[in-house]
């Protein structure tokens, strides 16, 4: 369909708002699922985009503004055209539209109505005779024209944007300096990504039943929510304009409503984007209460009652998480942890433990509920494991509270339900090996931490990860079991992840290096012993100071005291018997070999094709030439890892 402007400003200066309507509801009809624009018609449409925020801010109401404002949400998808978006005056009248400012302020308020649209058909009118000069040159440069329609294309391709949940970032683009004057900054390119699953589902349903000013508010905070994101300008205004006040006293009062308002969703998304994006916002929003605001908000969608101070009634029999509820938590746990991610090393005041305390409790609900789809479980579920993550670690014991009642995972008594659900989430993100890194350092990093904290964690984890060696014929990284997956990890490309694979591996076997290299094998353990300085053997036990770590030891197995003196300690496996290489040379051919690979290995060092390293006192990788020829202190043997003694 070919944008009718002229048509719909005439219809505007007429009054006649049918005719406004009905070919405002034609366009949205169109490009409805459109997130991919013409070049050749941007121009059309920054015009159309000026001239319905200036109508949005005449007076009109009722149904004409919900068409005109989601008209507006489907311009806001395209970057290229925010320039009109972006202004003081638009933004407040969005916002005054959303119900976050009473402020209105006009820009243009010495143009009447009837100068301003004149003035945009006068332009209009000189844009097509630019243009049919423009094509009349095509015909006489075809070749120019072929490079053109490419660069147009690829302009067109550069302009895709997801609609309110595309929350993934790909670089950077160049910007004009018309374009930073005009107020239209984007340095972060948006991919083209999946549309919200609540709203790609139930948009078209609550259009038709919405209606009021919930639908007019709906409408205009899915337009903020697409500026916000694509304009960094926008960003910036919308801190200096204090909109956040307005949106924190929004959120306030939406906690107690019941049923939610449909309007709640996207304010949640707002305040995600604005503290994903604005340090300062985020802030803002900590100092004025978000954490009980948000954890309020949490407790209404989970419905939860309360059993004691910290635990809330779980009950097999309850229905699960609705589609609608659990977008709303997730939106929360994005929020919360946007603003709390900073604590988990900090030491908490008694308030805010108290605080961190009831939410953990609240964590622990949407850990074990499920929602209405796998999927969404899962989401919740990882939402849910990043915010424990941030949390301060001691409140974390909230999770192990809860009695132990028939049927309950437990160790030495302590309820293991809430650990069980955690490991059976990092075994299901193992067998995806999706986006490893961002989906396991989070659970990774959780299960290590509170391993150090609580040993009855510890011992049930290693109880399902690291159980008695039994069978030692295969290198502890074959196979499709957890601790297979997880040493697999610790070789890994990314440094991050396979030092947290590690961490895990480590801290389940007590900080002993001779226990650690007994399960993983010395070559997959090198990483870690290296970064801590314990190649050498150094510091047989060295646990962190944070460790609650019992004294026991561990027992060999029957089956792996058989095989324990034939165990290749570097590939962590019973080898097979290799044939000898030296076998059948004389004593004067065997001492002619080792001078000849002497010579070898002299002449490669003398290259630097290959340098002589050690390990120095301190269990560090030293070059030969530096290091001192002092004993290395001689370490006690474990003797037996007793396994079975303490899991």
């Amino acid at each position: 369909m070919d944008l009718d402007l002229d048509g719909i400003i005439r219809c505007i200066k007429q009054g006649d708002e049918n005719g406004v309507d009905a070919q405002l509801q034609q366009f949205n009809k169109e490009f409805a699922q459109c997130f991919f624009f013409d070049a050749e018609e941007r121009d059309r449409r920054k015009n159309l985009a000026v001239v319905l925020l200036r109508f949005i801010g005449t007076g009109v109401k009722g149904h004409l503004l919900r068409v005109c404002l989601r008209t507006l949400r489907i311009l806001s998808r395209d970057k290229k055209v925010l320039g009109p978006f972006v202004t003081d005056t638009a933004l407040l009248a969005l916002a005054r539209h959303a119900g976050l400012t009473t402020c209105d302020r006009s820009e243009d308020a010495g143009d009447s109505d009837t100068e301003f649209y004149d003035s945009i058909i006068a332009s209009l009118a000189e844009a097509k005779v630019s243009q049919s000069r423009v094509d009349e040159d095509e015909d006489d440069h075809n070749e120019e024209c072929s490079a053109f329609d490419e660069d147009a294309k690829s302009d067109v391709s550069n302009a895709n944007s997801g609609d309110l949940d595309s929350i993934s970032w790909a670089g950077s683009h160049r910007t004009s300096i018309n374009e930073m004057h005009r107020g239209s900054v984007h340095q972060k390119l948006l991919e083209r990504g999946r549309r919200d699953r609540r709203e790609s589902k139930m948009d078209a349903e609550e259009e038709e039943q919405d209606s009021g000013e919930e639908a007019q508010r709906k409408e205009a905070m899915k337009v903020l929510c697409n500026v916000v994101y694509n304009s960094i300008w926008a960003q910036e205004r919308f801190s200096s304009l204090r909109l956040m006040c307005g949106l924190i006293e929004r959120l306030s009062s939406s906690i107690s409503c019941s049923p939610p308002s449909s309007v709640q969703f996207y304010e949640l998304r707002l305040v995600f984007l604005i503290t994903a994006l604005r340090p300062e916002l985020r802030t803002q929003l900590k100092q004025e209460g978000g954490v009980s605001i948000l954890t309020a908000a949490l407790e209404n969608c989970l419905e939860v009652q309360w059993k004691d101070q910290y635990e809330c009634v779980l009950s097999p029999a309850a229905p699960p998480i609705s589609l609608e509820a659990s977008q709303r938590i997730i939106e929360i746990l994005k929020i919360l942890f946007n603003i709390t991610y900073s604590t988990h090393r900090q030491e908490p005041s008694e308030d805010d433990a108290a605080l961190y305390r009831h939410l953990v409790a609240l964590l622990r609900v949407c850990l074990m509920k499920h929602c209405l789809l796998p999927d969404e479980t899962d989401e919740l579920q990882g939402h849910t494991v990043n915010l424990l993550s941030a949390l301060p670690l001691q409140c974390l014991d909230v999770l192990l509270m809860a009695p132990v009642g028939p049927g309950s995972e437990q160790c030495l008594g302590v309820n293991m339900d809430c650990v069980h659900t955690l490991v059976l989430f990092m075994e299901r993100r193992l067998e995806s090996g999706e986006k490893m890194k961002e989906k396991l350092t989070p659970i990774l990093n959780l299960l290590t931490e509170s391993c150090r904290a609580h040993r009855e964690t510890r011992r049930y984890i290693k109880k399902h990860i690291l159980p008695p060696l039994r069978d030692v014929t295969h290198r502890p990284e074959e196979g499709t079991t957890v601790k297979s997956r997880l040493i697999r990890l610790m070789t890994h490309l990314d440094t991050d992840l396979k030092h947290c694979a590690a961490d895990l591996i480590f801290v389940l076997c007590k900080e002993n290096v001779s226990r650690f290299v007994k399960h993983t094998g010395y070559g997959n353990a090198a990483g870690l012993l290296a970064s801590r300085g314990l190649l050498g053997g150094h510091g047989l036990r060295t646990p962190s100071p944070e460790g609650q770590y019992s004294s026991d030891s561990d027992s060999d197995t029957e089956e792996y005291r058989k095989v324990k003196d034939r165990i290749n300690p570097v590939t962590g496996r019973v080898e097979s018997p290799q044939p000898d290489p030296m076998e059948g040379m004389t004593e004067e051919e065997k001492e002619e070999e080792a001078r000849r690979l002497l010579m070898l290995f002299n002449k490669a060092a003398k290259d630097n094709l290959i340098q002589a390293i050690g390990v120095d006192a301190g269990g560090k990788l030293v070059s030969m030439s530096g290091l001192m020829e002092k004993p290395i202190p001689e370490q006690r043997e474990s003797g037996s890892d007793n396994d079975e003694g303490e899991n």
